[in-house]
């Protein structure tokens, strides 16, 4: 089911020159974003390393200081020697914190603000490995430190457990401050990203918009318009030579229609006027019997003109419309082309003696397709042979064929077709010369427009050639 008109029309409602825009200022956003988010990961991990070297720093110090405890023989002992030991090592470090947990998991040491509160969880070490740095918030403040075990010189006593952290508020508030200037800068930059790929894109699709106004010129009167194509970008060339092939079939398809038209109309009026008068004649007065038969007989060859000739535009309107092509053909089978033409020329014989003209068959051919569609556009060339061979001459058929082609050349004496008119023979109603006509008025003109339809419609092609009293019409027939 079709989506309704409106649907139809709002979905196509973006313009090439905003999807461009959008693709542009989309394409250059994320990568603006995918930089940022690596520098900021970056800068993170530049912090950490910072903080790990601080806080294993402080570490060697707090282990160096409970090494230093000799005379300690107990931890009450080394709990009276530790915060004066410490402070000295926190020296120089305001923004570090420490706190000692004895074997026991008793404080022996808290931290002085409550640091290692909140959702602090110390991360274990594993043994021989480096501590694992851990991050948690406390007091609305986020931490980063580390945890490690420390032995002492007291016998038997087992080690220390030593935590240190670093309030990282100031990275904190660094980072905040570069993602708020990264987003200002990512839309900013999408904005002018997006004014530019617009301005970019309207510059770039300008040649389209010249040649939709230039094809908005074309009309049925006027379809010798063409599309420039030197001042369009090389992409657009090649469209814009399509459509100029396009317009020139369509200019001579149009003229072809017309020059058919004017025609038909001229073909017709002669037998609808000579049909006309005769009645008008023969009612004017009281006539006899046999009067009123020959008129009759003169009207029936008249109208049976105009039935060969409606039979004949029929057939060749329905292979414009490709009713004709080669796979609508009605039949396709194996075609003896000698013995179609031995049944013409048995056919042909007696007008071929009337006026002493030979009919002669050289070779042998076969080929695919429908036998009455080629026999009749074999009948229309030896038609057209028999009624320009002068007498005492002969029409000669030779037949070849290879391993994909059959041919037929049909020649026969007569008067030479001047060169500029060989190209248009096969055009509906066309005359080259007036030797060319029949005296007796017989033909339509379309026998050999009938005669290349058929052939086109076989996958073939049809060639003449006129020199020296000589005419040859060739058909070259596919076997495939």
């Amino acid at each position: 089911m079709a989506p309704p008109a409106s649907q139809a029309t709002g979905s196509r409602q973006l313009s090439l020159t905003a999807r461009l825009t959008l693709l542009f200022a989309i394409g250059s956003s994320a990568v603006l974003l995918t930089l940022g988010w690596l520098i900021s990961g970056s800068i993170e991990r530049h912090f950490e390393d910072l903080d790990r070297e601080a806080l294993q720093a402080k570490l060697s110090m707090a282990r160096h200081a409970i090494a230093s405890v000799n005379g300690a023989s107990s931890s009450a002992d080394l709990l009276a020697h530790l915060p004066h030991l410490l402070s000295d090592a926190a020296t120089g470090h305001h923004d570090l914190t420490m706190q000692i947990t004895g074997p026991d998991g008793r404080l022996l040491l808290p931290s002085a603000h409550g640091e290692f509160g909140g959702d602090w969880r110390p991360i274990p070490s594993t043994p021989g490995a480096a501590p694992a740095l851990s991050s948690w918030f406390a007091n609305g403040r986020q931490y980063r430190g580390l945890v490690a075990e420390v032995p002492t010189n007291i016998a038997g006593a087992t080690p220390l457990q030593v935590a240190v952290a670093v309030d990282i508020a100031h990275h904190q508030v660094f980072m905040d401050a570069l993602m708020q200037t990264l987003w200002l800068f990512v839309a900013g930059a999408a904005l002018a990203t997006g004014l530019l790929g617009w301005f970019a894109a309207s510059r770039g699709l300008a040649p389209l918009k010249a040649m939709r106004a230039r094809a908005a010129g074309v009309t049925a009167h006027r379809l010798d318009q063409r599309l420039a194509t030197e001042a369009v970008p090389a992409e657009l060339a090649e469209l814009a030579a399509t459509l100029n092939a396009m317009l020139a079939r369509l200019e001579e398809a149009f003229r072809r229609l017309s020059d058919f038209s004017s025609d038909i109309a001229h073909e017709l009026r002669t037998p609808v006027s000579n049909l006309m008068t005769q009645t008008q004649v023969a009612l004017s007065h009281p006539r006899d019997a046999t009067e009123y038969r020959t008129i009759l007989e003169s009207n029936a060859e008249e109208l049976e003109r105009l039935a060969r000739m409606i039979a004949d535009m029929l057939f060749l309107a329905q292979a414009d419309n490709a009713q004709a092509t080669a796979k609508g053909l009605a039949h396709h089978e194996p075609v003896d082309l000698a013995a179609e033409t031995r049944a013409l020329f048995e056919f042909y014989e007696a007008l071929a003696e009337d006026r002493g003209v030979r009919l002669e068959l050289q070779g042998q051919a076969q080929t695919q397709g429908d036998r009455l569609m080629l026999r009749r556009a074999l009948s229309n060339l030896f038609s057209n042979a028999l009624r320009y061979t002068p007498r005492g001459g002969g029409v000669q058929v030779r037949l070849t064929q290879d391993a994909d082609h059959a041919h037929i050349a049909v020649d026969n004496p007569g008067p030479t077709i001047a060169p500029e008119h060989l190209p248009h023979l096969f055009e509906r109603f066309y005359r080259a010369d007036p030797s060319r006509q029949s005296a007796s008025g017989e033909g339509t003109g379309l026998g050999l427009a009938i005669t290349q339809a058929i052939v086109l419609a076989h996958g073939g092609q049809i060639d003449v050639a006129s020199v020296q009293g000589h005419t040859c019409f060739t058909i070259t027939l596919s076997l495939r």
